[in-house]
């Protein structure tokens, strides 16, 4: 029985991964969600929890239109409250410490270089919440020496772009793209992304097997931008025509400056990680390709839907 406690209180990927263990892995976990927002947590004993997943965080939003408290913010939830936690999990004998940084720490995909992220790539971040997911893994790193395999171990996972039901940021984005647009351009980029189910199973895996090290987590495949439009189209029961007659207006696009730019680069660059740094020892946790992850998200969604209507028929 793995005991796992997640830090996050109404999180994304807190909520839906313990909907994930309950319906996957109810017989051989049990989930507790806590909140880093009080200081309730401080008092608390995390010695009987053999995963501490810290999904806590200032999400990465509209960065250009911030104060400069709620910059300072970032790094106060992102980093401090992180190391906090790290240092709790320690000192009270937990059997692992999970953070989830991001891609972003490599930079911002709205730049004009294509971007392919090796195992000798460095973090550069472009923006301060990059940068605060950055200083936040440094911080942790310097806590655990040589990961504390023998002690309390600690996971690192660079998470690129995540998309699942009721996910919220660019996936969104282009989901309403696929559901207004006939037509969308078929331009050749690559990017790497993790379906909310891969990556449900990665953290499962990580935790049943202990791991302890920096993580790249991706889907198995990368995505073309065309391509997950087109895919959302046909789940929702219409056509996306893909052409190449748009490739002028997106190369155009591309190399304006301001945040036209920014947004075409956004959408149509490439980010990606090589693929032989994501392989996850404890075992595979890919269980959805693109086409089988976006049905198997809007039959998800489907059946929230017909529990509603249920539901209001029957009062």
């Amino acid at each position: 029985m793995i005991r796992f406690l997640i830090l996050g209180a109404g999180s994304y990927i807190g909520t839906y991964f313990q909907t994930y263990l309950q319906e996957n892995y109810g017989g051989e976990s049990v989930c507790e969600v806590a909140s880093l927002r009080s200081d309730a947590w401080r008092a608390a004993d995390w010695s009987v929890y053999d995963c501490i997943l810290n999904v806590t965080g200032r999400a990465h939003a509209d960065i250009g239109s911030v104060t400069q408290k709620e910059r300072e913010s970032y790094y106060q939830v992102n980093c401090a409250l992180a190391v906090q936690a790290a240092q709790k999990a320690i000192a009270d004998g937990a059997g692992q410490y999970i953070y989830p940084s991001s891609i972003i720490v490599y930079g911002d995909s709205s730049s004009r270089n294509v971007m392919r992220i090796t195992g000798d790539s460095r973090p550069a971040p472009s923006n301060f919440y990059g940068d605060s997911k950055w200083q936040a893994e440094q911080s942790l790193m310097q806590l655990f020496p040589k990961w504390h395999k023998d002690g309390t171990a600690l996971v690192v996972a660079r998470l690129p772009m995540i998309y699942g039901k009721n996910c919220r940021g660019n996936y969104r984005t282009l989901e309403n793209l696929a559901r207004r647009l006939p037509f969308f351009p078929k331009y050749a980029n690559e990017r790497s992304m993790l379906y909310i189910d891969n990556l449900c199973e990665f953290l499962w895996q990580a935790a049943k097997g202990r791991a302890a090290g920096l993580y790249f987590p991706q889907n198995a495949e990368y995505v073309q931008t065309a391509r997950m439009v087109a895919a959302l189209g046909e789940a929702m029961g219409r056509r996306v025509r893909l052409t190449r007659a748009l490739h002028p207006f997106v190369a155009l696009s591309l190399r304006m400056p301001g945040k036209i730019g920014a947004m075409a680069r956004k959408a149509f660059g490439s980010l990606t990680y090589e693929k032989d740094m994501s392989v996850l020892e404890a075992g595979d946790y890919c269980k959805y390709t693109l086409e089988e992850s976006i049905r198997h998200m809007w039959e998800q969604t489907g059946d929230a839907k017909r529990e509603n209507r249920g539901g209001n028929n029957h009062e």
